[in-house]
């Protein structure tokens, strides 16, 4: 009994070290080092990683874990549940989470934060899924680059599909796990509500002011020097400077930190905006660490907010991190080759198959697509012979999904919701690329 009670609890250790060991065992030195490819392999994942960090860590990852933070100390948990939570009215809840996407444009990485925040809140896995999938996805600038590049007819498919997945795969996660969805509205029932510390207009304030710098510190420059995108990219350091100036009031007049230090922090970022700016990551980052610094030595609200937004950061930045290395090593930079060779993946799209589609999700939903490089990826794929199924295909799975983005949802809401809704949306990705390649074929 006893020798049966021990190989049910270490069968899964044993097996992993067996095959750590046979792997150390059998390892084909002589190949790797005679092999191009894996020394590319291993290139491609230290560049692409370096490019993630460079891009992304300070402009997206940075904010993002403070909204998160503000989520988790600024909102009562009632407020989610109100109007996102299970017993929430269902259309509010979707309508919000489902179009999210037209607000935050960030990529899948990105929306990690957050989806996290709501969730921990008590929000329903199904609005808090919808939201997951909605705000990548659903990306305005990204829809309209999509129509204007690769075709109008992709574009709008692009955005209906992906406000119509979101719906979908919410309501399909809410009914898959309902029975633990329903413990967790009684265990919320439970908890005494807390009180509100300032008004709803004030927290709506803050909270517009940190998506504010989020999106246009990100704002991407369109293809074109004209038009409103392009005045928009070409202001958008001004833009988020008036952010950061509000963010600055709100700082002293209602989270009550020191007026000098604030000041001082503003003066040195605007002497270094000035001073670099062909370089805004320097005053950025100063930014970033100043209020870092000032929340963290705060002893109220404001140091529990960068306590909260320090704990995203250490779950979730070390997670994305190796999953770029690995999606690096796998599938390379745009253009560059690595473990899978490109024409493998634009030999098997061709077409529009059950196979092509089914394979453009698979592909699309591991690989790691920052904001609006989606667009010229496919644009090479195209050219090279992809169908317009599969096309659309890669498009509804690819940003919305990463092995980085999997990595991370998995150690928030388990192995099982996250295999659940990574093949709820390659399916409904394979079979609306099937759907849109054979309309395609009439015309």
């Amino acid at each position: 009994m006893r020798i049966s009670t021990f190989w049910q609890e270490q069968w899964q250790p044993l097996a992993f070290i067996i095959a750590i060991f046979l792997l150390c065992f059998y390892l084909p030195v002589e190949a790797i080092q005679q092999s191009e490819r894996l020394q590319n392999a291993f290139w491609e994942s230290l560049y692409l990683v370096r490019w993630y960090a460079q891009e992304h860590v300070l402009l997206c990852l940075i904010p993002a874990f403070f909204i998160a933070g503000a989520i988790a100390v600024f909102i009562s948990q009632d407020s989610v549940m109100k109007y996102l939570g299970v017993k929430a009215n269902p259309w509010l809840a979707y309508s919000v989470a489902s179009v999210s996407g037209t607000i935050l444009a960030v990529c899948s990485c990105t929306v990690l934060p957050l989806f996290a925040g709501i969730y921990r809140m008590g929000a329903g896995l199904g609005p808090a899924i919808a939201f997951l999938y909605s705000g990548p996805a659903i990306n305005v600038l990204a829809i309209i680059l999509t129509a204007r590049v690769l075709g109008w007819q992709l574009g709008l498919a692009r955005a209906i599909c992906a406000i119509i997945f979101s719906i979908i795969i919410g309501l399909s996660m809410q009914w898959f796990f309902r029975h633990e969805e329903i413990e967790k509205v009684k265990a919320a029932s439970l908890l005494s509500e807390p009180e509100e510390t300032r008004p709803l207009w004030q927290n709506a304030v803050f909270f517009a002011v940190l998506v504010g710098i989020l999106v246009f510190a990100n704002w991407s420059p369109p293809d074109v020097n004209t038009g409103l995108w392009y005045l928009i990219y070409s202001l958008k350091w001004w833009i988020t400077g008036l952010f950061g100036i509000a963010l600055a009031a709100i700082l002293v007049a209602w989270l009550n930190l020191n007026l000098g230090k604030v000041l001082l922090i503003g003066a040195v970022t605007v002497v270094l905006s000035l001073q670099f700016h062909q370089y805004p990551l320097i005053a950025f980052s100063f930014a970033v660490v100043g209020l870092s610094w000032l929340t963290s030595t705060d002893k109220n609200e404001a140091g529990e907010w960068f306590e909260s937004s320090w704990d995203y950061a250490k779950q979730i930045l070390p997670l994305l991190l190796l999953g770029v290395l690995i999606a690096g090593a796998l599938l390379g930079r745009p253009g560059q080759e690595a473990l899978i060779p490109s024409q493998w993946v634009a030999t098997a799209v061709g077409g529009n198959s059950i196979w092509a589609n089914f394979f453009a999700a698979i592909a699309g939903a591991f690989m790691y697509f920052a904001t609006l490089t989606e667009v010229p990826i496919l644009q090479g794929l195209i050219g090279n012979g992809m169908g317009d199924g599969p096309a659309l295909a890669l498009l509804l799975a690819g940003p919305a999904l990463s092995l980085p983005n999997m990595l991370v949802i998995r150690n928030i809401i388990g192995t099982q919701k996250t295999v659940v809704f990574v093949a709820l949306v390659v399916a409904m990705a394979t079979i609306s690329g099937i759907i849109y390649g054979g309309i395609m074929a009439m015309f």
